[in-house]
């Protein structure tokens, strides 16, 4: 029974570090949830679930490797298989029209990939950092389609264009 203990609470560290690793945890589901909810919000493919696992995700992965005393240079290659994985989840969202001439889940690719960059700041313990970069994330997915609408329509308004009523816009999903 003691080894079956171990192996279940191996790489989790008692006392002050539980608890850094917990909020760590925690910030990264409560930051990934708020781009998901706007991204659900707004009608995207991916939402909630989606933000929150990548973020989740990526923090685990870092946490994963400070835990077990990996250099920089090893933290850096995590890093990079995070960025390389997270682009082949990216470009699985976008979707080119080819009928109407338009590509669709730029945004949602972009949202997937801020998710992970906000996870692995949270895995490194900037998690003031990642607040700020999930506020400005935030900022950028609501407060730019009205410039995106003014640019592309003409008018500066909060609503969200229609998708069938996009051509060729960059945030078309």
């Amino acid at each position: 029974m003691d080894i079956l203990w171990q192996e279940l609470t191996h790489g989790i560290a008692g006392g002050p570090e539980l608890t850094i690793v917990m909020i760590r945890l925690l910030a990264a589901i409560i930051l990934g949830a708020a781009i998901g909810i706007e991204r659900e919000i707004a009608g995207k493919s991916a939402g909630v679930r989606t933000h929150v696992l990548v973020a989740l995700g990526t923090t685990i992965f870092v946490l994963a490797t400070e835990r077990f005393g990996m250099t920089s240079e090893g933290l850096s290659r995590v890093i990079q298989g995070i960025i390389t994985g997270i682009g082949f989840i990216g470009a699985g969202t976008i979707i080119k029209l080819s009928e109407e001439r338009e590509v669709r889940g730029l945004t949602t690719s972009a949202g997937i990939w801020i998710a992970a960059a906000i996870g692995v700041t949270v895995g490194l313990g900037a998690v003031g950092l990642a607040i700020v970069g999930t506020v400005f994330t935030l900022l950028v997915l609501t407060v730019m389609v009205a410039i995106d609408n003014w640019i592309n329509k003409g008018k500066l308004t909060t609503e969200r264009p229609s998708k069938a009523g996009r051509q060729n816009s960059n945030d078309s999903e």
